[in-house]
């Protein structure tokens, strides 16, 4: 990753389940510094396990705290994720807005995240250096913690240029069609709407050229899916059993 990666945080965490999906959301987009504060139900927490889908195993390693205060102890930049205004004189930004702040610190930066029940306290958020707020529905503000968690996790993969299981799959694809395979394309194709009485009135033969041209311009054919269309231009042209065609794809 181009900037070191920011630790999470979980306040007073209540169930294990939560802990384990909140892993699993952040290992799929590389965070695997997870520290939780003051658990309900203590750590270790078996009920984590099934739900973390094996993000303990593959690289999230967790660290359990007392207090939020312990937890926070070494980091240097703090961002509290809340829906609630707080009143605060404190930055406000989206996930974007943090990543981008997170991004341009030298320090050791955290994002941390309210429990279940109530979120972050006016205790926590007073730790904290700027705030993170999601453009949520005004009358619905309810997000399960590992649903915060992985909207988070997803803007920091994203403007770390993570391309995920797709990268490099343009390399699948062909090379783009030359201008002059195009045209070729163009005149085959018009050459055998011509024979077969397609342009008329003859006056409209321009247009309805120029219209066709366009709409396969607006394709981006590859080469090879030239060759294949003008196959299939072909095989039209001399009728189904009449002759065989060598293909060219």
């Amino acid at each position: 990753m181009s900037a070191q990666a920011p630790v999470i945080i979980l306040a007073e965490p209540q169930l294990g389940e939560n802990i384990g999906s909140a892993a699993r959301a952040m290992l799929n987009f590389g965070l695997t510094e997870l520290r939780i504060a003051a658990p309900r139900d203590g750590w270790p927490n078996p009920a984590a396990e099934p739900l973390a889908a094996g993000a303990f195993d593959e690289g999230v390693e967790v660290t359990a705290f007392e207090s939020v205060e312990a937890a926070c102890a070494d980091i240097g930049y703090l961002v509290a994720a809340t829906a609630r205004p707080r009143g605060m004189e404190k930055p406000v930004t989206n996930a974007s807005g943090a990543v981008e702040w997170l991004q341009g610190q030298a320090r050791k930066t955290a994002v941390m995240f309210g429990n279940e029940a109530q979120g972050l306290s006016n205790n926590h958020v007073a730790l904290c250096d700027a705030i993170m707020t999601y453009p949520v529905n005004k009358d619905f503000a309810s997000l399960n913690l590992a649903q915060a968690v992985i909207v988070f996790a997803h803007a920091w993969g994203e403007m770390q240029g993570q391309a995920g299981r797709f990268e490099g799959a343009n390399a699948g694809v062909g090379e783009p069609a030359s201008r002059e395979d195009l045209i070729g394309m163009f005149e085959h194709f018009e050459y055998e709407l011509d024979r077969a009485g397609y342009f008329y009135p003859p006056d409209k033969t321009p247009l309805m050229s120029r219209n066709l041209r366009n709409a396969f311009v607006r394709g981006q054919w590859t080469t090879q899916e030239v060759r294949t269309f003008r196959g299939a231009i072909k095989a039209l042209a001399l009728g189904r059993g009449k002759a065989r065609i060598t293909r060219e794809d």
